[in-house]
């Protein structure tokens, strides 16, 4: 049985965080009628609608494989992602753009903005802890790679949402701090609502990377190098295969995957003994890799997988 995806901590850590802080928030922003306080509040609000839906969908991404989806549910994971990175836009990013427009229309001098510095302060170090743990998560899966690069090429989604909401949140309390600070300093209660608009700008960025990543994963990501080389080179050892010429793969879920291998067999093989050695490099492979869940072998020569294979040049479509 393939490994299932895992509740990662970096999830109830930010959810529980997120849960805490929206309900400050808010509150502030009653209290002092901050327009970015009011932002960061809806911010708090969609993170923690965000982390109930990624929890959700790893509920549902566990369940095993049936008669009506025979390679299991992992996918489902990638739609609810997909889901919250749309919430992130729709959501933060829109109500923080139109709380700032309404604020810079009709600005209103803030009350008691010691209340919004304290909430700033102590949402920044709740944020932060929130971050340390996804930031952890996420360097232990990412192995010598940059973190950007680490991002384009992960297959769960849960590591990096959290880090980018988690990043997110600490650049939008800065902006949130440096508006409410100028509002006071300047006398200019407009630059509240367009602190209010940088947040949005920010959760408008965040959440274009995301739906960006995860419709890679939603629509049929190829699974990582290092795997589809290791399964070619598995079926090449087998001494009753001539060659083994390459492996389509397909991510099914973070640990889930499916491959059609391409492989040409001795001539002397007869249905039987080709059934074994099929039977045979499946079991190998699936012991080195685990999360290979299904694995379709063709017969097929070297020329042929060539020129199939061309079909599918590599472009750019971004």
């Amino acid at each position: 049985m393939p490994p299932r995806p895992s509740r990662p901590l970096s999830v109830y850590a930010a959810l529980a965080g997120n849960l805490a802080i929206a309900a400050i928030k808010f509150v502030a922003a009653s209290v002092t009628g901050s327009s970015a306080l009011f932002s960061e509040g809806v911010h708090s609000l969609v993170d923690s609608i965000n982390e109930l839906l990624l929890l959700y969908g790893l509920k549902r991404a566990s369940r095993p494989a049936d008669l009506e989806h025979p390679v299991g549910h992992g996918r489902e994971l990638y739609f609810w992602s997909f889901i919250v990175a749309l919430l992130v836009f729709a959501l933060g990013a829109g109500v923080s753009f139109y709380e700032g427009i309404a604020h810079i229309l009709d600005p209103k001098p803030m009350e008691r903005p010691l209340v919004a510095y304290l909430v700033l302060a102590a949402s920044f170090v709740c944020e932060a802890a929130s971050w340390v743990v996804a930031l952890r998560e996420f360097r232990a899966v990412k192995g010598e790679r940059g973190y950007f690069a680490a991002f384009r090429a992960s297959k769960d989604p849960t590591t990096f949402t959290v880090l980018f909401e988690d990043s997110a949140a600490l650049l939008g309390l800065v902006v949130a701090a440096l508006g409410i600070g100028a509002a006071q300093v300047f006398g200019m209660p407009q630059l509240d609502g367009v602190a209010s608009l940088g947040i949005g700008a920010l959760l408008a960025v965040a959440s274009i990377l995301l739906a960006q990543e995860t419709k890679q994963l939603l629509i049929g990501e190829s699974a990582r190098p290092h795997l589809r080389e290791s399964i070619v080179r598995i079926a090449g050892a087998d001494p009753e295969i001539r060659s083994a010429n390459g492996v389509i793969t397909m991510q099914m879920g973070p640990n889930e995957v499916f491959a059609a291998l391409s492989a040409e067999f001795e001539d002397h093989l007869d249905t039987t003994r080709l059934e074994h050695c099929v039977n045979r490099i499946e079991a190998a492979i699936k012991q080195a890799h685990p999360e290979v869940i299904v694995l379709f072998v063709k017969p097929q020569t070297a020329e042929t997988w060539r020129q199939r294979i061309s079909r599918l040049a590599p472009h750019d479509d971004d």
